[in-house]
């Protein structure tokens, strides 16, 4: 799978040590979907993920744009779950 430039800096940035929390959510969104996966809207502020038969919930995070560390480390956990690595790409 090839990945854009700026899709490679968003997976990097997630998995960069320390955990950031500079990082806009629309700029994962855009991730996901580039990876392959299924996002569809759920209640209120949640977004469902489907990627590679991994299944997740997040919370767009409001009223800011970034995204906290403690959700940077759950789309962690789910991309590694996932398959998807900084190193892979």
């Amino acid at each position: 799978m090839r990945l854009s430039s700026k899709h490679r800096k968003t997976l990097q940035t997630i998995f960069d040590n320390p955990v950031r929390s500079d990082v806009e959510w629309k700029k994962i969104e855009s991730l996901l979907t580039a990876l392959g996966g299924e996002l569809s809207e759920g209640r209120g502020s949640r977004i469902r993920v489907a990627l590679n038969n991994v299944r997740a919930v997040f919370h767009r995070p409001h009223p800011q744009k970034e995204t906290d560390k403690g959700a940077l480390k759950s789309v962690r956990r789910f991309l590694k779950e996932a398959g998807i690595t900084a190193s892979k790409m």
